[in-house]
């Protein structure tokens, strides 16, 4: 019964993967080289990479101290999957991620909404556009959700005998957080930083709608040795690269997770 997923898994996953491996270890002639690999160290691409990773940190960071209250609020709050605050947040991820994207441009853009409303109000705009702010409230807004849910998860198992139980022995509200709930939490925390951290370092489409093609990262790059450039052995080379990236990622996370916890 699993032939149908694994045959699926075969065809849009491991051929996919095996063809950037093989572009990006071979020349124009099939010769095996790593020169591909290598011209991630060429300053323009070097640059790149490090604004991807810095700015994919930045927003993760952001979407950790958002969504950390907010899951504590609502598994304070004794809620289920079906009610409608905690659909409230899902509810962007049913919307197409460019739609969503292309919203923010509307609002950010020079004569966008926001502009026009403080125009009217007598007010300074705004010009965040193009810029590096713009593409970080981008990835927040798009990637929040996916640190929403696990930590929300994580903080609703825990049981309340445990909470009571600290507090019984003289644990006040923070011995208790810093003890109980947040150790206890690491694993959707770890989770929720993998599913924003991951697709924030790769993104292109981002940072192409709201950066305006102005603020390359190494997923715009990559995209354009692919379809406009049509060197598709340095795209799979950088592409390798990235994918190291997420595998010592996830790593950490696994490392991380057997060990109990990074507390």
């Amino acid at each position: 019964m699993a032939s149908p997923y694994i045959a699926w898994a075969v065809i849009f996953i491991v051929v996919p993967l095996a063809m950037v491996i093989y572009y990006g270890v071979t020349d124009n002639s099939g010769a095996l080289t790593f020169e591909n690999i290598a011209r991630i160290s060429e300053s323009g691409y070097l640059k790149a990479l490090y604004r991807s990773i810095l700015l994919a940190f930045i927003s993760t960071l952001i979407c950790f101290l958002l969504a950390y209250p907010l899951g504590m609020i609502l598994s304070s709050m004794k809620l289920t999957r079906n009610t409608y605050l905690v659909t409230l947040f899902i509810l962007p991820m049913w919307m197409n991620f460019l739609l969503r994207t292309l919203t923010w441009m509307t609002l950010l853009e020079g004569k966008g909404v926001i502009n026009t409303i403080l125009e009217f109000l007598h007010l300074p705009t705004i010009n965040i556009i193009n810029t590096s702010g713009a593409i970080v409230l981008g990835m927040v807004y798009n990637f929040l959700p996916f640190m929403i849910l696990p930590i929300y998860n994580s903080l609703s198992r825990i049981d309340d005998n445990i909470i009571n139980a600290a507090r019984d022995l003289g644990a006040d509200s923070l011995q208790t957080f810093l003890r109980i709930t947040l150790p206890l939490s690491v694993p959707g925390i770890i989770s929720g930083i993998t599913m924003v951290f991951i697709p924030a370092l790769t993104t292109f489409a981002i940072s192409t709608m709201l950066g305006g093609s102005k603020i390359l990262l190494i997923g715009n790059i990559i995209e354009q040795q692919f379809t406009q450039v049509y060197d598709w052995h340095l795209g799979s080379g950088l592409s390798i690269v990235l994918m190291i990236f997420i595998l010592l990622n996830m790593i950490i996370e696994s490392v991380s997770d057997k060990e109990g916890g990074i507390f």
